[in-house]
């Protein structure tokens, strides 16, 4: 298993949101290496707390990189408007995309990296016929919707099994990890495979911390997790 680096990618959605332009600065400063915005429709998920005008609104606010997690049940029409706004990737879940092969190859067309997301209980085998597409995966270790949920018990074990099924297909794209991303399982997160952790109130924006500190306790936990990655010579 490579020791690839790691990316932080706070989710906008656990921020104060009467606050947002000073606390992209602070992230600024923190050095996150992206900003992960959970757009939903309140049909495919029963939430909606950002839209496409935030967005819009807050691109020009900052240099970091947009990172849009779709939970809708129209990924074109999302995709065909995300595209004008200058994120810089985009994950569809596989659940809800009817013609998934032609949403990814939208994402890409636009100059943007496409990703799928897998709802916990979806099988790896949904990425069979679209690896060709794929920037990213993005495991969920919660059921999508809402924060502060408690992780599910398998998602662990579904880390470690898209890593082995990924390098056993040759993709070396980095999985993308969402849901009680803290610091109790960010080592063990990334010993698992993960490389990008999507992190929110249990971490980079927990209460017990300012930004700095938590950031600093977020790449601390990254740096566990990696010496915790078995050797290539270790590994199955």
């Amino acid at each position: 298993m490579s020791a690839m680096p790691v990316q932080i990618a706070p989710s906008m959605m656990c921020a104060d949101l009467w606050r947002l332009p000073e606390t992209m600065a602070k992230l600024e400063a923190v050095a996150v290496d992206l900003l992960h915005f959970d757009l939903m429709d309140a049909h495919f998920v029963p939430n909606m707390p950002v839209g496409l005008g935030l967005i819009e609104a807050l691109r020009g606010h900052t240099g970091i990189p947009f990172d849009v997690h779709l939970m809708v049940e129209n990924n074109d029409f999302f995709v065909d408007k995300l595209a004008h706004l200058g994120v810089q990737q985009i994950s569809v879940h596989a659940e809800s995309a009817t013609h998934l092969d032609r949403t990814l190859t939208l994402i890409r067309h636009a100059g943007i990296k496409a990703g799928v997301a897998l709802n916990p209980a979806t099988p790896l085998d949904r990425l069979d016929y679209v690896l060709e597409h794929l920037d990213f995966v993005l495991i969920m270790t919660v059921n999508p919707g809402f924060a502060g949920q408690k992780l599910v018990p398998a998602a662990l074990r579904k880390i470690e099994d898209c890593r082995a099924y990924l390098e056993a297909r040759g993709a070396d794209i980095p999985i993308q990890v969402d849901g009680n991303v803290s610091f109790q399982h960010i080592p063990a997160m990334v010993a698992a495979g993960a490389g990008c952790l999507v992190c929110g109130t249990s971490s980079i924006f927990h209460a017990g911390g300012t930004l700095t500190s938590n950031a600093a306790r977020t790449r601390a936990g990254i740096a566990q997790g990696l010496a915790m990655r078995p050797s290539p010579q270790e590994a199955p």
